[in-house]
């Protein structure tokens, strides 16, 4: 189901139509990919059929990289409820408040099996509202 570019290099490699780009850390770089693709094809991040996907992460750090990734429009999937739960406003917004403002939020699910259906779901409902 990947478009022909994507999926002659996945067929000729053997891999699904899936891009491993790096760890949370590797967030920017990712963020210049998607960036480009969405210059490219007039849109913004948050409508690109991507997400993001932290089953286990482990640190402050994560929580804020993450928190920057969904800022810029990724729908990410986290395993475990962030510890933002000091603040309502706070948990709200990055759980929900988020959608209306950067298209993107924190979806959390700790089934592997779900959290991936979570994410091909969105997947296919970007990919239907952009035609592809």
């Amino acid at each position: 189901m990947a478009g022909p570019g994507l999926g002659a290099v996945a067929k000729a490699l053997g891999i699904p139509p899936v891009l491993h780009v790096g760890s949370c850390v590797d967030n920017s770089r990712i963020l210049v990919i998607a960036g480009a693709l969405a210059n490219a094809l007039g849109v913004d991040i948050s409508a690109l059929p991507l997400a993001g996907a932290a089953p286990e992460w482990y640190s402050q750090k994560a929580v804020s990289i993450g928190a920057y990734f969904v800022a810029s429009g990724v729908f990410t999937v986290l395993g475990l409820p962030p510890r933002i739960y000091g603040s309502p406003a706070v948990t709200n917004l990055l759980a929900n408040g988020l959608n209306d403002v950067v298209g993107a939020a924190f979806a959390i699910e700790p089934d592997p099996e779900k959290a991936a259906d979570m994410i091909a779901e969105h997947i296919e409902k970007k990919r239907s509202a952009l035609g592809i």
